[in-house]
């Protein structure tokens, strides 16, 4: 049966935490790799080219090689990427509005162990 919640298909492009940080920065412009790792900051190098790969298998990013030496690639995000990224928004507005909370509640349980 197919599940009412369209959450399975949504997640499946999304999973884990790098890929919604990747696509809100890849959003407002085309980006080279070490902006990328810069702008998620945390995020490894290996994870970092992983998660790359599978949004740009996915049709989220485009790679564009630029062909040049030292070699020049950039990111940019595709439609349907961009479809995905206005759909977190609401997500991302909820982080905001709910960022102390989180934060006192983080605290709370680190407090208790």
């Amino acid at each position: 049966m197919e599940p009412v919640c369209g959450l399975d298909v949504a997640l499946r492009y999304i999973g884990g935490k790098w890929k919604p940080i990747l696509l809100f920065h890849l959003q407002f412009s085309p980006r080279r790799f070490g902006e990328l790792k810069r702008l998620a900051e945390g995020i490894s190098e290996k994870v970092l080219i992983q998660q790359l790969k599978d949004l740009t298998e996915d049709g989220i990013v485009l790679r564009h090689d630029f062909r040049e030496v030292p070699p020049k690639v950039e990111y940019a995000i595709t439609d349907f990427g961009k479809s995905l990224a206005h759909a977190l928004q609401p997500l991302c507005e909820w982080g905001n509005a709910n960022r102390e909370y989180a934060r006192s509640r983080e605290t709370q349980r680190d407090g208790t162990h």
